[in-house]
């Protein structure tokens, strides 16, 4: 049996953070190796996991790590990525709300590393990309398309990731950039909602997923990151994983 690969959560004091953390036992292999949160962090010192305490040095985290999950925040995905090619470390980054910019980067990085970035890590969610591109594939460009989402108060990006992930699956079912109608709603708590409607004279075909419990996206990114450590450079997708099941 193969040693547990150790782990780095970045981002570990957030809500993602704190649910890896809580959710790593039931994947025995993946074994925390280092929780690390921003620097000035007041969870600093804390117990990330067991013996495990949160730290701010990110490139002494990586240098015995075999995997990093990021789910800290867009300004500090740039920083985090260099430092995982920098150490030759597997990264799943999670974060939304990531700059444009980033995009040339990920392209560079990913021909030195394993590299995966999900809008959603949800392994319900990726299949629903999967379904909203084939049903824009199928159905005739007289079907016209909007796509609604709702989350908590606090999330900052609108349209979620996840809701222009899945405008992005729509384009490429239909082969071309087309008109997609994004509907936005914060407040509560609630973990996330989204729905596809696909609109034809009399009738509406409507795809949807709710998110009940921020454990799914947290159970989702460990399966991919234990999958994702073992793969050789390049750049991947939650697809990839419900393809190997």
């Amino acid at each position: 049996m193969s040693a547990p690969i150790r782990l780095v959560v970045i981002g570990a004091g957030g809500r993602m953070g704190r649910s890896l953390l809580n959710l790593l036992p039931e994947f025995p292999a993946l074994v925390l190796g280092a929780a690390v949160v921003a620097p000035g962090s007041k969870d600093l010192g804390q117990p990330g996991h067991g013996a495990v305490p949160m730290t701010a040095d990110l490139p002494a985290a990586l240098s015995t790590a075999g995997l990093a999950i990021d789910f800290s925040s867009a300004p500090a995905a740039a920083g985090n990525l260099q430092a995982c090619v920098a150490a030759g470390v597997p990264l799943l980054l999670g974060t939304t709300g990531l700059a444009e910019d980033l995009q040339p980067r990920f392209e560079l990085a990913a021909a030195r590393i394993p590299l995966l970035v999900a809008a959603n890590t949800s392994l319900a969610v990726n299949l629903l990309l999967e379904l909203a591109r084939r049903t824009a594939q199928v159905l005739p460009e007289s079907f016209l398309i909007d796509i609604f989402e709702a989350h908590h108060k606090d999330k900052l990006d609108a349209p979620s990731g996840t809701a222009l992930a899945l405008g992005a699956a729509v384009e490429a079912g239909r082969g071309r950039a087309c008109h997609v109608g994004y509907t936005v709603a914060r407040g509560g708590d609630q973990v996330g909602e989204h729905r596809v409607h696909f609109n034809g004279a009399g009738e509406r075909l409507t795809l949807s997923h709710v998110a009940a419990d921020r454990a799914v996206f947290a159970r989702g990114a460990l399966a991919a990151g234990a999958w994702l450590a073992g793969q050789p450079p390049g750049r991947y997708r939650m697809q990839d994983l419900l393809g190997e099941k």
